[in-house]
């Protein structure tokens, strides 16, 4: 198994950051078996695409929230690591406190 689970949707309650603010996040090492997806698809083109990171962020973005890291942006990237045996993901990692 490549993920920890594949999710699709949101759980976490909305960070509201703006790519400026996720800029600002140093990344970090993550384990591909950690992640929880928040996609269930993947547009093929997004990973077949070799200048897929040249408007975007060159890292994933990962939302930790309760027990779980959510990958919120990334899959291709997560996918492609996966396909070349990686098992870790370089990713900004954003920790949404528990409401609780």
């Amino acid at each position: 198994m490549i993920f920890k689970r594949v999710g699709d949707g949101r759980p976490y309650p909305d960070h509201g950051l703006a790519a400026r603010d996720w800029a600002a996040l140093p990344p970090r090492p993550v384990r591909l078996d950690e992640l929880v997806t928040t996609k269930d698809t993947l547009q093929l083109a997004a990973l077949l695409d070799e200048d897929s990171t040249f408007f975007g962020d060159l890292f994933a973005h990962v939302v930790e929230w309760g027990d779980d890291l959510y990958l919120e942006d990334g899959l291709h990237r997560a996918l492609r690591a996966a396909l070349h045996q990686r098992h870790v993901l370089h990713a900004r990692v954003h920790v949404v406190p528990d409401a609780s």
